[in-house]
């Protein structure tokens, strides 16, 4: 936890609300999210027992396994769902659009929007997952069919389950990560997977504190859980018999129907409450604008569901249990790299996520006292454009001479060092040379260096390309590590 998180912590047990800790929206939310808020029945491995599914306050359906261990009413419900998500992903692969490659030379094609998925909180996802792993595999064909859609769904869940293990994606979206990735409450980081707990803190009732508002969240009594795990005093004195009057009407249809009727009655008092909590959290960050860079990573996801919706027209294969090792180390690679991206990309559209790492001596903030943006460096070849600026800041400037900074305001233009001179009054002078970002002439255009009296934002963060590294391919990776096993002739 970072310096400022820790303060605003405190700040929020102060003033008894959540603080914010963001200027903009760091994540994209889309106009119509499909919000998903499923329930699995406990003491079995990821069975699921219902769920509230709609991509509108107005549209939730629901449904309901009414014997989680009977196989055949589980995958009854995995083709309920697929019912409901797959014509959703289907709504945004409508129009295309042009997007240059390779310098221009070739375009390729993406769509235009992609779909997103919100659920209540991490264990939602870790659901999802689980829930694809187990469908994805499956066959509408030999022993024990289900039905067709039932696999399609499965490498669907497992392709957002993918996506959001990518930092700064918002393909599926963990709603209690989302809340508090932009406000502090004054509860602990475990306390903050609950979502009826986090808005108690975020928009508390008319006299209440948050604390007051979270305990009360936190009592099953007045708030259902959010999911999927359920009450235990709620699944041993109202949903176990409940389940067991629907198994013991079998025979009875009449008794039967009742029965059902009673069962999704009870669940969907369960589930309502969370669902209300997820739109009232999604107007809460629809209120935040989007930060510069958040159209940029949503890019990112619409490349993401083009290719892999290509990828199953063309009749591709589901994903493999487990990645091989030139996969997992190429995968490890990525996600380093989006983490990178993604802290740098925060840190230049908000002030707030930079003042972190100015705490931390990863930047600092200053006045142009000094500017000669006439500059030349004859000294090469030919002569280049040198501009220097002088930077008088209060803060500490622990970079070293010759260390390239970067400024969110400019992120195309470097910044080298060469002087580097603290004051008596403790002040320190930043002499800076600067390149890129003004043309290939000799003039620097209007605006493309700092002027004198600007206030100025320089740390060592690149948003900048990072090429990735090299992995063989895995023919010629050897057996240890995941390649074939070398052929012998005899």
């Amino acid at each position: 936890m970072s310096t400022l998180r820790a303060l605003a912590r405190a700040q929020a047990v102060a003033a008894g609300r959540a603080q914010p800790v963001a200027t903009v929206r760091h994540l994209h939310l889309s106009d119509r999210p499909l919000v998903l808020v499923p329930l699995a029945l406990a003491g079995e491995a990821n069975a699921p027992l219902a769920a509230l599914v709609g991509a509108a306050p107005d549209e939730a359906r629901l449904l309901v396994v009414p014997q989680p261990r009977n196989r055949d009413q589980r995958f009854a419900f995995a083709a309920e769902l697929a019912g409901v998500l797959l014509p959703y992903l289907d709504s945004f692969r409508g129009v295309t659009e042009a997007v240059a490659v390779d310098r221009g030379r070739d375009v390729r094609h993406r769509y235009t929007d992609a779909p997103q998925l919100l659920v209540p909180n991490p264990a939602g996802i870790t659901f999802l997952r689980l829930f694809g792993r187990s469908t994805r595999f499956r066959r509408p064909d030999g022993d024990h069919p289900v039905h067709p859609s039932v696999p399609l769904l499965g490498r669907w869940l497992t392709f957002f389950a993918e996506r959001a293990e990518q930092p700064g994606s918002a393909a599926l979206l963990a709603l209690t990560d989302a809340l508090t990735l932009h406000w502090a409450t004054g509860q602990s980081a475990v306390e903050d997977l609950h979502l009826p707990a986090v808005l108690g803190w975020l928009d508390p009732p008319p006299g209440w504190t948050g604390a007051e508002a979270a305990a009360r969240a936190e009592d099953p009594a007045f708030v259902p859980p959010a999911g999927p795990a359920t009450d235990p005093d709620f699944d041993n004195h109202r949903l176990a018999p409940a389940i067991e009057a629907y198994a013991g009407a079998e025979g009875d249809p009449a008794a039967r129907a009742v029965a059902y009727d009673e069962l999704c009655g009870l669940l969907r008092d369960q589930l309502t409450p969370t669902w209300e909590l997820m739109w009232r959290g999604v107007g809460l960050l629809r209120a935040l604008p989007p930060g510069a860079r958040v159209a940029g990573r949503w890019a990112g996801d619409r490349d993401a569901f083009t290719g892999y919706a290509e990828h199953v027209d063309a009749g591709g294969g589901p994903q493999p249990r487990r990645d091989g090792a030139v996969a997992a180390a190429s995968r490890l690679q990525r996600l380093e790299r989006a983490l990178t991206a993604w802290a740098v990309q925060r840190a230049y559209d908000d002030p707030l996520v930079m003042a972190e790492h100015r705490l931390a001596g990863e930047a600092f903030v200053g006045e142009v006292t000094l500017a000669d943006p006439k500059r030349v460096d004859d000294s090469g070849k030919r002569p280049v454009l040198r501009p220097r600026i002088q930077v008088v800041t209060t803060e500490p400037v622990p970079m070293p001479v010759g260390a390239t900074l970067y400024s969110p305001a400019r992120p195309g233009q470097k910044a080298t060092v060469v002087f580097v001179t603290p004051g008596a009054d403790g002040k320190t002078e930043v002499v800076l040379e600067l390149a890129g970002g003004m043309g290939r002439g000799l003039t620097a255009p209007a605006g493309s260096v700092p002027e004198v009296g600007e206030r100025i934002c320089l740390t060592g963060l690149s948003d900048g390309f990072r090429p990735g590294g090299a992995f063989p391919a895995p023919e010629e990776t050897p057996w240890t590590h995941g390649g074939p096993p070398e052929q012998h002739e005899e």
